[in-house]
């Protein structure tokens, strides 16, 4: 099968802005106006209703953090290969900062961004599809809910936030973590931006040229948890299991009496 040969290069161009709600619906609504380019980024210094996983706000402090938005055109991949965006950029975020955090860097599955057991940023990826309506997308799509395996993959939007100098986080956050509390340094968010586009690009270009297994491989080296006894709610269902890897098609799979695979969605983490 042919693999995706992407354009532009990411961050080309860059759009910065003070303030918006969320660099996603930025992005999003640059595609319906018909001014979207692949490789285009939306950068905020302020996000005031940024999204996150499972229908939740990502909040940070104005100045503090990466948020941005990356606007590509993920042709020829398909809608069952989902996941090999998904990881591509989990993978791309991981390299990035480790490069200041180290090796306590991991990726909790789907594409949360930890430091010991941290979390020190997130990814959501919506999608376009077919008639042009946005939804998100589960990871075996990359996050939120599944789409029906027809109509064209027409753009994808990833949503990136990456704590970078906050200090102070809400209490309700449990367990929050910055580059600046990890290495004691202040950064320019919009410099390391910037540095974070040009690791996505390195990745798209390998996922084209070389394929998904190389990045498939590390993003399980490099999987939060992996094989240790981990506690999981699904439904009323509340029980311990030990993460063995995951699937090509993003399913996470559980060791307990027996291997079970789950998708993004069916389980909750409880840490």
């Amino acid at each position: 099968m042919q693999q995706p040969r992407f354009r532009n290069p990411i961050g080309t161009p860059l759009i910065e802005l003070q303030s918006v709600d969320s660099t996603n619906n930025y992005a999003r609504d640059l595609i319906h106006a018909g001014l979207a380019q692949h490789g285009m980024v939306i950068f905020a210094h302020e996000q005031t209703a940024g999204k996150a996983q499972r229908g939740r706000v990502w909040i940070s402090e104005k100045g503090n953090s990466i948020a941005l938005s990356i606007i590509l055109k993920p042709q020829p991949l398909l809608l069952a290969q989902q996941f090999q965006l998904s990881a591509s950029i989990a993978l791309a975020a991981h390299e990035f900062f480790s490069r200041y955090a180290g090796n306590d860097t991991r990726i909790k599955w789907p594409n949360d961004l930890y430091w010991q057991d941290r979390k020190a940023g997130g990814i959501l990826i919506e999608s376009v599809v077919g008639s042009g309506e946005s939804e998100a997308a589960s990871p075996g799509s990359p996050s939120g809910t599944q789409f029906p395996d027809k109509g064209a993959w027409n753009w994808a939007i990833v949503g990136v936030g990456i704590n970078i100098n906050q200090t102070s986080f809400p209490p309700h956050l449990p367990n929050p973590v910055s580059l600046q509390q990890i290495t004691g340094k202040n950064s320019k968010t919009l410099q390391l931006a910037t540095e974070f586009c040009a690791v996505v690009e390195k990745n798209l270009q390998e996922l084209g040229r070389s394929g998904f297994d190389t990045i498939f491989a590390n993003y399980n080296l490099h999987l939060y948890k992996k094989n240790e006894k981990v506690k999981f709610r699904k439904d009323t269902r509340v029980f311990e299991a030990v993460i063995k890897r995951i699937t090509p098609a993003g399913k996470i799979v559980l060791q307990h009496s027996i291997d079970e695979e789950f998708d993004f969605g069916e389980l909750e983490w409880i840490i």
